[in-house]
């Protein structure tokens, strides 16, 4: 028997997500998946232990059949999915899903992960936001009085990003065939959820389940978000490949398993996504003790046209388009600022030279994180492909990337400077206040801040300072130095009723400061300030 129970409060209109059906859905894919999940997180423990012993990621000996054999594809593209070429992301909130959804674009990743702070509010009303819009009947009214709705004749296509593997959900929990009783698998909740629910009404629609799945970090990840895909499209009736996912590429480890992974899920796959912050951050975490040929430069000075960076985002397109898979260019994280001409102007320069630089490599679509960048972007690729949706006919034969050019990052200098250090303790804290609030996409300096790029900026901090690495002014990063700036930070930072300021400068100490270095930021946060109790537990038995 496997026993799922809703530890969250049961708010408005929850009960229309977490019904009784739903809820023996969840159960039983935790029946049969949460033990081999929890056999995939240990793998990732224990090839963190070697990366820090001194081995060197590879492109594996042992699939190096599948690299080789030129004959099979994936299934690719469901219908709606046929161009991309330009996908907004955001969160789930009402006004967030239907500007998504007036934005013109192709795509929206409708994102349960990096851009939301996954608060049980954001995750339930996240699922009640997608339900309304994907029937055609959301609207929200905001504080003001001012009412938003869906106005677009064509809606773009939606693709739902689950939350890792990695993670969990606490306002959930089941009691596994060894009698413990554990916190949901957030993955298995957000994607059992939203297909449960949906599925069958997208199908309807001239549209299908599309998933962006994160954080994948090996081909026997994938296996299992297939097996997982197989038994679901069984259990609710789905035709087989019914389910399409798009994988993002945004760990060290997926580079170098890019044919496995698309092979494992060659039946369900539509392509790949260039996750270039998350791409950096699993660099900075896998490599951080590795002396300082793996030190990189202050988070600005990290572009897209450094050589390890070319390597990883030209290798992604040959992949995908030897196998009949999109490639998805990433995220810029230049933002307008319809206050500041000159701000926007500058903002847009960049995503247009981004953009540019993608297209012409041959990628078929790329993210914006605004509404206003979506001309900028549609230009861009509409220069390339023209009338053609994608450009899945263009093989990249000219591209010969090496394990050694992925492991180049050496290449990219480890100049430092106190400016650098600054930013990076400013970016972490703000943007931790603002995701304790529960707001997971946040606007700093101009550029838009989620869960990686904040990684980025914090698990930098650790490693300048675990490397004692020196400025270019001469000065030691050290935990003096940090403690020094982040109190002037502090200090300078305005503190609006409600606001986080304390909590978030706990967390920032927790994930930069100690000896010991978290995997990821959100879960010591999530654990100490997200999670909230019901006066009252709801409960499934499920037979095995």
């Amino acid at each position: 028997m496997t026993t799922l129970s809703i530890t969250g409060p049961m708010r408005p209109r929850y009960d229309e997500i977490l019904t009784p059906e739903a809820l023996q859905f969840l159960a039983e894919l935790h029946h049969r998946f949460a033990g081999e999940r929890h056999d995939r997180l240990a793998e990732r423990m224990q090839v963190r232990y070697d990366l820090g012993n001194g081995r060197d990621l590879r492109f594996l000996p042992h699939t190096a059949s599948i690299r080789e054999d030129a004959s099979w594809r994936v299934a690719g593209a469901g219908p709606g999915l046929e161009d991309r070429r330009v996908e907004i992301t955001g969160p789930c909130d009402p006004k967030m899903t239907i500007n998504a959804l007036n934005s013109g674009a192709n795509v929206w990743l409708a994102d349960l992960e990096d851009a939301t702070s996954p608060t049980w509010g954001n995750i339930v009303e996240g699922q009640l936001s997608l339900f309304d819009a994907i029937r055609g009947r959301l609207t929200h009214t905001n504080a003001e009085g001012k009412t938003y709705e869906v106005t677009a004749e064509r809606t773009p296509t939606i693709v739902m990003r689950p939350r890792g593997w990695h993670l969990v959900e606490k306002h959930i929990e089941h009691v596994d065939r060894n009698g413990l009783r554990l916190a949901a698998s957030a993955s298995l909740v957000d994607f059992g959820l939203y297909l449960f629910h949906n599925a069958h009404e997208l199908i309807a629609r001239g549209r299908g389940p599309y998933f962006y799945l994160p954080k994948l970090e090996n081909h026997r990840e994938a296996r299992l978000w297939n097996d997982v895909f197989t038994f679901s499209e069984e259990r609710l009736g789905l035709p087989h490949g019914t389910i399409r996912a798009t994988v993002l590429i945004e760990t060290f480890g997926a580079a170098f398993e890019m044919d496995e992974i698309l092979y494992e899920l060659r039946d369900h796959c539509a392509g790949l996504n260039a996750g270039r912050w998350d791409y950096v951050f699993s660099i900075i975490k896998n490599y951080r003790g590795r002396g300082q040929w793996f030190v990189l430069p202050d988070r600005d000075r990290i572009l897209m046209t450094l050589p390890f960076m070319r390597a990883y985002t030209e290798l992604l397109v040959q992949t995908c388009h030897k196998r009949g898979a999109h490639a998805i260019g990433g995220m810029s994280a230049f933002i307008p600022n319809r206050r500041d001409p000159e701000v926007t102007e500058r903002a847009l320069e960049r995503v247009a030279a981004d953009k540019l630089r993608e297209a012409s490599d041959g990628f078929d679509g790329s993210w914006v994180a605004h509404p206003d960048l979506i001309p900028v972007a549609r230009a861009e690729f509409d220069a390339v492909l023209g009338g053609r949706p994608n450009q899945l006919d263009r093989q990249r034969d000219d591209v010969h990337v090496t394990a050694r050019d992925l492991l180049d990052i050496r290449s990219a200098g480890g100049e430092v400077t106190l400016a650098g250090v600054r930013a990076n303790i400013s970016i972490t804290v703000r943007y931790l206040e603002s995701w304790l609030r529960g707001i997971g996409a946040a606007a700093i300096d101009n550029l838009m801040e989620d869960a990686a790029t904040a990684e980025i900026s914090r698990s930098q901090l650790w490693q300048w300072i675990h490397q004692d690495h020196l400025t270019t002014e001469g000065e030691p990063v050290s935990k003096q130095l940090v403690e020094r700036l982040l109190r002037e930070i502090m200090a300078e930072l305005p503190t609006p009723e409600g606001h986080k300021l304390a909590e978030a400068e706990d967390v920032f100490r927790t994930v930069t400061l100690q000896e010991d270095f978290p995997t990821f930021l959100t879960v010591p946060a999530y654990t100490r300030y997200l999670v909230e109790q019901a006066e009252r537990v709801e409960a499934v038995t499920v037979a095995a």
